[in-house]
């Protein structure tokens, strides 16, 4: 056997290995023997480039190309589903699908509603060319490099009757077991955690490095031919077809003649989506027939055949054994429970949120006591309720500490304020290192500055406020462990193209109480400088549009205090921005004088698109619902109380897709 002839016949086994390992769940070899041949494959496509493919197995170890993501037009647009927490909506579905086609029978397809990251993978002649995110359902990024480092996910599908272009859906997830070794080793590294597997997911498939991508485990699951030319006559047949190519077709389909039928489908889930190794928030029904769908059609943002019913957040009952305060960079302290370990949602829960003294003493939670979490889409459980039938005789109520548990200073709670501080601000280790760290965000100064590094420098004593940052050099780092020539000249790279972020990220990375994106923004607009800013009186402050009396109060306190003030002056003689650059040009004036409130999770935006996609169009941003806000956009897990506000003052809520269209 010739050398093309060898790495053909590799690509092939391998990729036969992958498919029974990463789709069947059946391995036929040993991890050793699998490694063995993908070595010997690399091996002799780097003896001779001249039969290099870019489908080959080879490549799904990706590479330390910094890719810029392409954006591309769907040639199907992603739509989103109507959801609905409620069976009776999901009677009036089945009751409108009934009424637009009397007398004929109609069959639903049901299946999971996975909690991922939405992808549309596109092959010719058999062979993946294109992996492309939702984005905004019209066009979305081309992460094919990334996409092709998921094994699940074949590079070229089986021979045999597979159409000349095939383009299907489907769902990029995170099982819990890789989710929490991911956030083992996070841990370890002392990185802070992934807030749950699908924001792990999403982070992951927009890193620019697919070497990188490489290494996480991610899977996914297909689940929709949106080319109704294919030759099928319904949904289901084509999903068995694409198993018969090689996709991931999930196996947790079932077909249903009646409602009644859906709802066992729905009833068996919800009591049993505990015991899946991935995460599932509801249950998708669409009409099987494609010809039942065409007769039904579309609305602007949906599919008029198909709706997703969510299931409500998960409990569990534990119970407490202790509690810890943490505080943060601003001071604030903030009560944790430790509790007696528990499966919730696929992840064992050993930590709850307690929030401040008021929640404890709303819930009247007490040392010992068995409580009720809830896990919605954050790192840390809540507490919802407390079983006090179960509390022991002698318990007494939490004290809430009155002194700092890191410095010792005594804590002090402002008029109005749920919180308790510690005002330590310049000597209580946890607000320095919280500073530094939220200084070098991605959404400050963007410095490539990781909490471990952070840890590092501040353990070294190099930096004790911000402004360090700027006085570090290669003599410094080099000395320090893990630091060699390529990492030490890679972040003070990153540091010094810092002094070219503008002064509203500036003034937002200072880390003033109070002063968010959107704050800092409106701040720079209004003053122009930190000079004029500094020069502000508490009276000039509250004339600015939404910035009230807490907010002025804080910047007037923290320009005030000298320390504070030489720390501007150190920033400015590093050339660091503190003047308003150029206005921004306005792609439109189309929310021209409209206020927005965002709240919740998107999908195909984060709220910093969603925002400057508002202020690039003329309108305003502003954090908190009041009578003079025009429209609330709501995303999953929209904070009821400002729902509540909103439907009070009768400000419409709209989804992410009607603010879309309102471009």
């Amino acid at each position: 056997m010739n050398v093309k002839e060898r790495i053909f016949q590799l690509r092939e086994m391998i990729e036969h290995h992958n498919h029974l390992y990463y789709v069947n769940a059946q391995p036929a070899i040993s991890d050793f023997e699998y490694d063995k041949l993908m070595q010997e494959l690399i091996s002799l496509e780097k003896q001779h480039p001249e039969f290099a493919d870019p489908n080959s197995p080879s490549q799904r170890v990706g590479n330390d190309t910094d890719n810029t993501f392409v954006q591309v037009r769907h040639d199907y647009p992603m739509l989103s589903l109507d959801n609905t927490y409620s069976r009776q909506e999901v009677e009036d579905f089945h009751e409108r699908v009934r009424k637009a086609l009397p007398s004929e029978t109609i069959e639903y397809v049901c299946e999971l509603k996975y909690d991922g990251v939405s992808i549309s993978l596109r092959y010719e002649n058999g062979r993946l060319v294109r992996g492309v995110t939702r984005g905004d359902g019209e066009k979305g990024d081309d992460v094919t490099a990334n996409v092709k480092t998921i094994r699940s996910i074949p590079l070229i599908l089986k021979k045999g009757n597979i159409p000349v272009l095939v383009e299907i859906r489907g769902e990029i997830f995170l099982p819990h077991k890789g989710f929490e070794k991911m956030n083992d080793e996070r841990a370890e590294a002392g990185e802070a955690p992934f807030a749950n597997p699908r924001n792990a997911a999403s982070g992951t498939l927009k890193i620019r490095n697919s070497a990188v991508v490489a290494k996480r485990p991610l899977d996914c699951y297909m689940y929709y031919l949106p080319d109704e030319n294919l030759g099928f006559g319904t949904h289901f047949d084509s999903l068995a077809a694409a198993r018969d190519w090689g996709l991931k077709v999930p196996p947790y389909i079932r077909k249903c003649l009646t409602v009644q039928e859906i709802f066992d489908f729905i009833a068996y889930w919800e009591n049993h989506r505990d015991t899946l190794p991935f995460d599932i928030d509801g249950i998708v029904i669409k009409v099987n027939s494609y010809r039942q769908q065409n007769i039904l059609g579309y609305t602007a943002k949906s599919p008029r055949w198909a709706i997703a019913y969510k299931f409500k957040a998960l409990e569990a009952v534990t119970k407490i054994l202790s509690i810890d305060y943490q505080v943060g960079r601003t001071g604030a302290v903030t009560p944790v429970a430790n509790l007696e370990p528990v499966l919730l949602a696929g992840t064992t829960v050993k930590r709850a949120s307690l929030h401040n003294a008021d929640q404890i003493a709303l819930l009247d939670i007490r040392l010992g006591d068995v409580v009720i979490i809830e896990k919605g889409g954050e790192i840390i459980p809540k507490i919802t309720g407390v079983k006090a039938d179960e509390r022991s005789a002698d318990s007494e109520p939490v004290t809430f500490i009155t002194s700092c548990p890191e410095c010792g200073t005594g804590l002090i709670r402002l008029p109005g304020e749920a919180k308790h501080f510690c005002p330590n601000e310049t000597g209580c280790p946890p607000q320095i290192k919280g500073k530094l760290l939220h200084f070098v965000g991605r959404k400050a100064m963007d410095i490539g500055c990781a909490e471990a590094t952070v840890e590092q420098f501040f353990n070294h004593g190099l930096l004790r406020n911000i402004a360090d940052f700027y006085g570090l050099n290669k003599d410094m780092l080099v000395k320090l462990e893990r630091f060699a020539d390529k990492s030490a000249d890679n972040l003070l790279k990153s540091i010094e193209e810092s002094r070219n972020v503008p002064f509203e990220r500036v003034l937002f990375a200072i880390g003033i109480r109070y002063v968010g994106e959107t704050v800092a923004k409106k701040l720079v607009s209004h003053f122009g400088s930190v000079d004029t800013l500094m020069a502000a009186s508490y009276n000039e402050l509250i004339q600015v549009g939404e910035i009230g009396e807490v907010i002025a109060k804080s910047v007037v306190e923290y320009f005030k205090n000298p320390q504070n003030r030489e720390l501007i002056e150190r920033l400015r003689s590093k050339g660091i921005q503190l003047t308003r650059s150029e206005a921004i040009t306005r792609v439109s004036e189309k929310l021209k004088g409209k206020s927005f409130v965002i709240s919740g999770v998107f999908k195909s935006h984060s709220r910093e698109e969603i925002q400057k996609l508002i202020e690039d169009n003329g309108g305003k941003n502003s954090s908190s619902v009041s009578s003079n806000t025009d429209y609330v956009v709501a995303g999953e897990g929209m904070g009821p109380s400002k729902r509540e506000k909103a439907a009070k003052l009768g400000i419409p809520v709209i989804t992410e897709d009607e603010f879309i269209q309102m471009l």
